[in-house]
C-alpha cells in the first residue's frame, strides 16, 4: 500500500449497521436472534448487587460483515483451484481461505458516491453501476484507486436499513455486474464492499461478481455498511479499520468497521 498519512484531527467515521432483532437479513442466511437470559433480581447478592445477562445467535453474513474467499465456489473449486470437495464439513467449515485467515485490516479506503454522482439517494433498486459510473466519481473526486485498496460503493440503499422488507425489496437491488466487477479487480484492490445486501445487482442467480472477485480474484467483500455520514462529509479518502473475528473454518465475520478521515 502506498505511504498515506491520517491527520491528527482525524475525524472517526462508524460504518457499522446496528444489530437488532427483525433486522434485514438475506433468505439465505439466518436470521439475527437476541435475548436476555438472566434479568436484574433474577439473583440478589448479599449487598443487593445484580446483573444481567444475554443471548444471541446469527448468521456470519448478518448485518455488516466481510466475506471470506471460500464464501463462493465456482466448478466445486474455490480459490486458486482447489477443490471445495475434500476440505469442507458442516462440522469444521471450510478449511480454506476462511475468515480466521484474514488479518486486522488497516488499509487505505475510498468512497466512490455513486449515489450522489447520479443524483439519485437511493438508486433504484435496477440500477447497475457501470465501469462509466466508477470512473466519473474518481474524476468528479477527484481521487484515485491503488492496489491494496478497499473500495466502498455507496448506493444510499442504507437509509432502509431499519425497515427490513424494503432492504431486501426480494432481493432485488443496484450495484455492479460483471464489468463493474472487472473494473475494480484489474485496480488490484484488497476488498470492495457497499452499502446493500448483496454487493452486485441482484437478482442475478450467477452471482458473477461474487464469483469473479471471491472466487477468481481474490478479492474480499463488505456488506451491509452505513455509508450515510461519510459520504455527507464527502470524506472520499480514509483509513479503513476492521478487524474480523476468528471463527475457524467460517466463510465470513460480522465486524465493525470504522473509517478515520
Amino acid at each position: 500500500m502506498a505511504p498515506w498519512q491520517i491527520s491528527e484531527n482525524a475525524r472517526v467515521f462508524d460504518l457499522a449497521q446496528p444489530w437488532f432483532v427483525g433486522m434485514p437479513h438475506h433468505p439465505a442466511h439466518p436470521p439475527f436472534l437476541f435475548g436476555l437470559v438472566k434479568q436484574h433480581g433474577d439473583y440478589v447478592g448479599p449487598t443487593g448487587n445484580s446483573s444481567a445477562s444475554d443471548a444471541l445467535a446469527l448468521g456470519s453474513h448478518v448485518g455488516t460483515h466481510i466475506d471470506a474467499l471460500c464464501h463462493f465456489s465456482c466448478g466445486g473449486k474455490l480459490h486458486g483451484g482447489e477443490p471445495a470437495a475434500p476440505v469442507q464439513s458442516y462440522a469444521a467449515g471450510v478449511q480454506r481461505h476462511s475468515i480466521d485467515t484474514i488479518p486486522p485490516i488497516l488499509r487505505r479506503g475510498v468512497l466512490l458516491d455513486i449515489a450522489a454522482l447520479a443524483g439519485s439517494a437511493p438508486l433504484p433498486a435496477d440500477f447497475e453501476i457501470t465501469p462509466a459510473h466508477l470512473d466519473a466519481a474518481v474524476r468528479a473526486q477527484h481521487v484515485e484507486i491503488r492496489p491494496g485498496d478497499i473500495v466502498l460503493l455507496r448506493t444510499g440503499w442504507a437509509t432502509y436499513f431499519r425497515d427490513a422488507p424494503r432492504f431486501i425489496n426480494e432481493v432485488r437491488g443496484p450495484g455492479p455486474a460483471i464489468s463493474g466487477a472487472r473494473w475494480l479487480s484489474e485496480r488490484r484492490i484488497y476488498g470492495a464492499g457497499s452499502d446493500t445486501v448483496a454487493f452486485e445487482k441482484v437478482p442475478d442467480a450467477g452471482m458473477p461478481v461474487h464469483v469473479h472477485l471471491l472466487v477468481e480474484s481474490g478479492i474480499h467483500i463488505i456488506e451491509c455498511l452505513n455509508l450515510e455520514e461519510l459520504g455527507q462529509s464527502k470524506s472520499y479518502e480514509f483509513l479503513f479499520i476492521a478487524l474480523p473475528l476468528k471463527l475457524e473454518g467460517a466463510t465470513a465475520s460480522p465486524i465493525r468497521p470504522v473509517a478515520l478521515a
